[in-house]
């Protein structure tokens, strides 16, 4: 596994772990980080995170990410060893959200399908 890669995953564990035992802002929903984006020379983060709930609280989550994004980074500079601590930039991933809906969307064209009687003629044993 390449350094950024081992990185990465360091600082995914790393923040994920901080948001759940140490940042106590009521702002923060149920929160999920995804993934983590480093750039090459490892001084950027993307960090990207899910949450369940509304519009509402994913905003509310995504405020309370950003203003203590500068106590976030100061623990991973003390907890990691890297010569650059990486700037941290939180971003909201919507791919569960767009998952949920295609899978939707795949159950209704299914029971559509077998509501006209379709289903049951294309799909024959021999």
């Amino acid at each position: 596994m390449a350094r950024v890669e081992r990185v990465s995953q360091i600082l995914k564990e790393e923040i994920s772990n901080i948001l759940h035992d140490e940042i106590k802002d009521p702002r923060l929903g149920f929160i999920t980080v995804t993934r983590v984006e480093l750039t090459n020379d490892l001084r950027q983060a993307k960090v990207f995170f899910s949450v369940l709930g509304s519009e509402t609280e994913q905003k509310d989550t995504k405020q309370a990410l950003e203003s203590s994004g500068g106590f976030i980074r100061r623990l991973i500079a003390q907890r990691l060893n890297l010569r650059f601590t990486p700037e941290i930039v939180f971003k909201l991933d919507r791919s569960a959200e767009y998952s949920i809906q295609i899978q939707e969307a795949l159950n209704k064209i299914k029971e559509l399908d077998n509501e006209s009687g379709k289903g049951r003629s294309m799909h024959k044993r021999k």
